[in-house]
């Protein structure tokens, strides 16, 4: 952690290799993530203050032939994902069958630049890797220089970013530490990737120190004016007036009141975030060789960041509450046009489920509020005069500017569990291909069907119907499809909003 300028604190906890029992130190080297978005977008800026770009460009400019399907697409749609196009890593199998492949920037691009729009340009928000792809590129084509020596000579040499990289597998990088995941609850070596693949998206590689030292050339005007930052860091404002809470390449929110510009990074082995508040001149830089780990280094900053400024998060306690007050919380709340959060309460615990994500237990503070663990979100429930339940309001890392969800239902009756002759799955058995590479293998298990996708883990799916099942632990439900002779030929899932055929394989 640094303020006004002075390092105050620079600790590294826990094992650098497992294998060889070396402890980590702060000087190591640990792949990004998503942090690199940051530096991509001011490769963009420094182009643009160059006279080689200008942010509302249309990117056939500089990617000619680029299908835009009728739309105007421009370098700042693909700055603040608001461009709808499809994010490649979103793709059914991609990220557990092709990002083993070796990819050139072209042969990225390919992968994903046929794919249907997913919306208008500027209509909507999607975090969105293929966009940061094709500012790589754009970066590449306006400057003459690949990204990785861009990032080198521009960035991180004038400011002796001694030990940040292009994170490829092959060069040996003094100090770099290996990456891992979690498995059963045990430690394993991280799934490969190849470091072409994440490329502008995701693939640098840095230390805190670096970090650190990339921090204070942001209260300078070095390498990026006073103008471009103060851009960078106004959130974007969508066709409907609504902010995004994301710039360029970084997120802008609140830390207890204040102004924070933030990043987090997850990547195969790897989590990591760094925050600023610019305006205490505080940073702080959280970097983990595992992409499982117990505590999110978000919430990490977040809570040293807090104590930074002498204003700390505070400690939130369980309490026990009887399962009917828990029960007139159950409901749906919409968020907006699109998306919904589904309270639901099973054996006498809560959960929240937004539209397409995970399933998620809050806990309860008070008769009205409730909080995540190891999460400084909570939410409250507001009730009307005679006791009813009317929205939620989401105060997402503490803020005191709440996003407010009215409750507009009941929870779906479709996702009871129905009562069903277990040796009805045995007919659901089987691979269903849902992508070159990506299968989802269904497997009797007693009276439980299980699903598996090609390198997850498994889960149990519960039915609705005798066709209908639905997975707990993520917004997604399966249909299985007879054939014209009767027998389950294939399955479609239901996730985000799309419809995925897999055919029976075996």
């Amino acid at each position: 952690m640094v303020k006004d300028g002075r390092t105050i604190f620079r600790k590294a906890y826990g094992m650098a290799d497992l294998e060889l029992g070396v402890p980590l130190q702060p000087d190591m080297v640990f792949r990004l993530g998503s942090i690199t978005k940051q530096f991509t977008a001011a490769a963009i800026l420094m182009l643009a203050q160059d006279g080689k770009l200008a942010l509302q460009d249309p990117i056939e400019k500089y990617l000619p032939g680029y299908p835009t399907q009728g739309h105007v697409i421009t370098i700042e749609h693909l700055l603040t994902h608001t461009s709808g196009i499809q994010s490649y890593t979103d793709m059914p199998g991609w990220m557990t069958s092709r990002v083993l492949s070796p990819m050139t920037v072209n042969e990225l691009i390919d992968g994903f630049k046929k794919e249907p729009m997913q919306f208008a340009p500027g209509e909507r928000f999607a975090y969105n890797n293929s966009a940061y792809v094709l500012l790589g590129a754009i970066v590449e084509k306006a400057s003459g220089k690949t990204y990785e020596a861009f990032v080198n000579e521009r960035i991180f040499r004038p400011l002796g970013m001694t030990a940040s990289y292009y994170a490829s597998t092959a060069p040996i990088i003094p100090r770099r530490v290996p990456g891992y995941t979690q498995e059963g609850g045990q430690p394993r070596n991280a799934s490969y990737l190849s470091m072409t693949q994440p490329y502008a998206a995701g693939s640098l590689a840095s230390t805190v120190d670096d970090l650190a030292r990339w921090d204070a050339s942001l209260y300078t005007e070095k390498l990026l004016t006073r103008a471009s930052l103060d851009r960078a860091w106004t959130p974007f404002v969508l066709k409907n007036g609504k902010p995004t809470g994301y710039g360029y390449g970084w997120a802008v929110s609140k830390l207890r009141d204040r102004r924070a510009i933030e990043h987090g990074g997850g990547i195969f082995g790897f989590s990591t975030h760094a925050l600023r508040l610019p305006d205490q001149r505080v940073f702080v830089a959280v970097l983990c060789n595992s992409d499982s780990p117990s505590t999110d280094p978000h919430y990490l900053a977040q809570k040293i960041a807090a104590l930074a400024v002498g204003d700390p998060f505070p400690e939130l306690v369980p309490v026990t509450l009887d399962a009917r007050v828990l029960e007139r919380y159950a409901g749906v709340y919409r968020i907006d046009e699109t998306s919904t959060r589904t309270v639901s309460v099973e054996d006498g615990r809560i959960y929240t489920q937004r539209t397409g994500g995970e399933r998620l237990e809050v806990r309860p503070s008070s008769a009205t509020e409730f909080f995540y663990d190891k999460s400084f979100t909570y939410l409250r429930f507001v009730l009307d005069g005679a006791g009813g339940v009317t929205e939620m309001l989401m105060f997402r890392d503490g803020s005191d500017d709440p996003e407010r969800a009215p409750r507009v239902g009941d929870v779906p009756a479709g996702r009871g569990v129905a009562k069903l002759d277990p040796a009805l799955y045995d007919a659901y058995a089987g691979d269903y291909e849902l992508a070159p590479g990506f299968v989802l293998t269904v497997t009797r298990e007693g009276d439980r069907l299980m699903t598996q996708a090609t390198g997850q883990e498994k889960v149990e799916v519960f039915p609705s119907s005798e066709t209908e099942f639905f997975l707990k632990v993520v917004d997604a439900q399966i249909t299985f499809v007879r054939g014209p002779g009767g027998s389950v030929d294939q399955l479609v899932l239901h996730q985000g909003g799309r419809d995925m055929p897999a055919k029976r394989k075996r």
